[in-house]
């Protein structure tokens, strides 16, 4: 088979959770162990990193990503979703994996994966692994997909283990209370294997302590370490940080090209995770975190987070999809200048969608749709029930329809804000081949 043709038996063939949903889900490492047993645990021929967390997860993994590379390192990147193209999921120094080896690696293997019956996730991590150890990597970036415990990514045993945050994603898998998800992201928590939290949280923090303690794990709480200090943005809408640690600005006028507020977070955890690879011997200068702080869009190719698309209209995408990501959201855009507000929305069927349109705002304009996926909630569910705090708007079939319609209606002054979930802002990205 040719790539598109790999590319068709991939998402059609393997059960996929952007197509198929919980359908797509095992509560199982059994066809891990069968995948890694077969493939001869290719992870082990280079160092990881191992990132969880409910949000902030990718952002780590691409701050990580981008100082390590400026550091000389060769850094493989193993992230989920994609947004438009299979291969952003797979990168080496920021380069996307290459179609020919895409199709090497299927056409090799495909009586195997007819065999074992792999989720699209699970093979695509086989091959990420695969990859890496092809291409000679120094240390790979490894973000779990789902939760944790039983997450495909899990085979591997890193140097570092990493926690971002707990909260309410994925609750029909995870649990129903923020004690049940920490125990199931905890559940990368390795023996002897150091491990960072990113955010204090006395509901959870004793679950992770507990769990380190138990499995000998020195464990670190990022925002315990370091504070984001004083903040502005510059001219180009960069955020310049004065990050302190024990009271002291210990990086000033730090720069970053991620101009979400809520990468202040993020950015503290890398810097715990880096201060932890130095003590390992990792050979990163300051100048290092500087230049890949400065430029983590581009030396990794991280897209739809807080995403300035365009200037007059203000056009801004983010793939904030659960309640506490999106009222970081809802908080940036609140804080955020404009004349009128546009906002294209739509959401997949697994959401309570009325949390996120309790936290809307009345003052703006909705354009209700739906992303391009079988998992899409109809666009009229979510018009229906935004009547009941207020939102006005109309519903579109397509983000397509949406965007041109608010591109049409917006003054130059206006802000058209897009999201909701990932799959609404692929879609949009799609549009605008911004990338």
């Amino acid at each position: 088979m040719n790539y598109e043709g790999i590319i068709g038996y991939l998402y059609n063939k393997l059960p996929m959770y952007q197509r198929d949903g919980k359908a797509a889900y095992k509560a199982s490492l059994e066809n891990t162990v069968r995948l890694d047993k077969y493939f001869k645990s290719p992870h082990k021929k280079y160092l990881t990193v191992h990132v969880g967390g409910t949000n902030g997860k990718g952002s780590v993994c691409h701050i990580l990503t981008s100082v390590l590379q400026n550091a000389g390192f060769k850094t493989g990147l193993y992230t989920s979703p994609h947004l438009i193209d299979f291969r952003e999921r797979i990168k080496v120094n920021g380069e996307l994996i290459s179609e020919e080896y895409v199709v090497k690696f299927v056409n090799k293997h495909i009586s195997f994966f007819d065999e074992v019956q792999p989720s699209f996730f699970e093979m695509s991590v086989f091959m990420a692994f695969e990859y890496f150890a092809y291409m000679k990597v120094d240390i790979a970036i490894i973000e779990v997909g789902l939760g944790g415990r039983l997450d495909s990514t899990n085979i591997i045993n890193p140097v570092l283990s990493v926690i971002t945050n707990i909260g309410y994603d994925h609750m029909e898998f995870l649990g129903n209370t923020l004690e049940e998800i920490a125990f199931e992201k905890a559940g990368i928590i390795k023996n002897s294997v150091p491990v960072i939290i990113g955010e204090s949280d006395v509901k959870v923090n004793s679950i992770f302590i507990d769990i380190a303690k138990q499995r000998s794990s020195s464990i670190y709480i990022a925002d315990r370490i370091f504070s984001p200090g004083s903040n502005l943005y510059s001219d180009d809408e960069m955020q310049i940080l004065n990050i302190e640690k024990e009271n002291q600005v210990y990086y000033p006028n730090l720069k970053t090209d991620l101009p979400g507020i809520y990468q202040r977070k993020n950015i503290l955890t890398a810097l715990a995770c880096i201060d932890f690879l130095k003590e390992q011997g990792f050979e990163i200068a300051n100048i290092d975190i500087y230049n890949g702080l400065k430029k983590v869009v581009t030396s990794t190719g991280f897209y739809g987070r807080w995403q300035i698309i365009r200037r007059e209209p203000r056009i801004i995408c983010d793939t904030a999809h659960n309640y506490e990501g999106f009222k970081s959201v809802i908080s940036q855009i609140k804080n955020t200048s404009y004349k009128n507000l546009h906002i294209i929305i739509g959401f997949v069927k697994e959401k309570r969608i009325e949390d996120f349109l309790e936290i809307f705002p009345e003052k703006a304009f909705y354009y209700f749709t739906k992303p391009d996926v079988p998992r899409g909630l109809d666009e009229n569910i979510i018009y229906e029930k935004s009547k009941t705090y207020n939102l006005k708007g109309k519903t579109y079939q397509s983000v397509q329809k949406a965007y041109k319609d608010a591109l049409s209606s917006a003054d130059k002054n206006d802000m058209i804000f897009i999201g909701g979930s990932t799959y609404i802002v692929a879609d949009f990205l799609a549009l605008e081949k911004t990338w």
